[in-house]
């Protein structure tokens, strides 16, 4: 499960910043998954505890938000969500697509308290 090692580098950023802004007491980290990145939202949730144990996070809520993963048919220019339509395009039904959003991983926000 690598996405233990990932959300430790997570804290680490986090509580850099914390330092940077002078933030005291830190109330929910945001983060956004893409749909087709290769980290799995439950396991990220699972890990947070552990990483956040004993830091300036350790009682912060973690919230995450799937972002989806769209792409454009090379076709007819049609945007559409990829696992949705078992990457075919719902218009046209090509299979050309290129890759428009999906397989990120960031800090959105940081909310302080």
């Amino acid at each position: 499960m690598h996405e233990l090692g990932v959300v430790i580098e997570v804290v680490k950023t986090v509580k850099k910043i914390a330092i940077e802004q002078q933030l005291t007491k830190i109330d929910t980290l945001v983060l956004q998954i893409g749909e087709l990145s290769s980290m799995i939202p439950r396991y990220i949730e699972q890990c947070y505890p552990a990483a956040v144990d004993g830091t300036i996070l350790q009682d912060t809520k973690l919230k995450i938000e799937i972002l989806p993963g769209n792409g454009i048919c090379k076709n007819c220019n049609k945007v559409f969500n990829l696992l949705e339509n078992n990457r075919k395009c719902p218009k046209c039904q090509s299979k050309d697509w290129e890759l428009l959003c999906g397989k990120e991983f960031m800090i959105k926000e940081i909310v302080a308290c």
